[in-house]
């Protein structure tokens, strides 16, 4: 079953992003993929990561970025608690570390 305005992307994943950012429309939204946000980053292909930062810690389980990344600096550029503590952040990616 088709989802609605979605793509399914194979191949060459950051070129065929790359190719979807040149046509005319919206926004592009990855919801819940860090393997592909992990793929894009490099190519400067992310804009702003919307994050939700839960008031917990559990000590393990998937993490948006592992320890083989690129360290990179992302700018905060708004956040707003919820009534639950979880934290609606916005950042964009800023210069690399150096």
């Amino acid at each position: 079953m088709p989802w609605p305005n979605s793509t399914l992307l194979s191949g060459d994943v950051p070129a065929s992003v790359a190719a979807l950012r040149e046509q005319p429309g919206g926004n592009l939204v990855i919801m819940g993929s860090g393997q592909l946000i992990r793929s894009l980053l490099p190519h400067g292909l992310i804009d702003e990561l919307f994050l939700m930062i839960h008031p917990l810690v559990p000590g393990s389980g998937r993490r948006l970025f592992g320890p083989d990344d690129e360290a990179r600096r992302l700018r905060l550029v708004d956040c707003s608690p919820t009534a639950t503590g979880v934290l609606m952040a916005t950042y964009q990616p800023a210069q690399r570390l150096s």
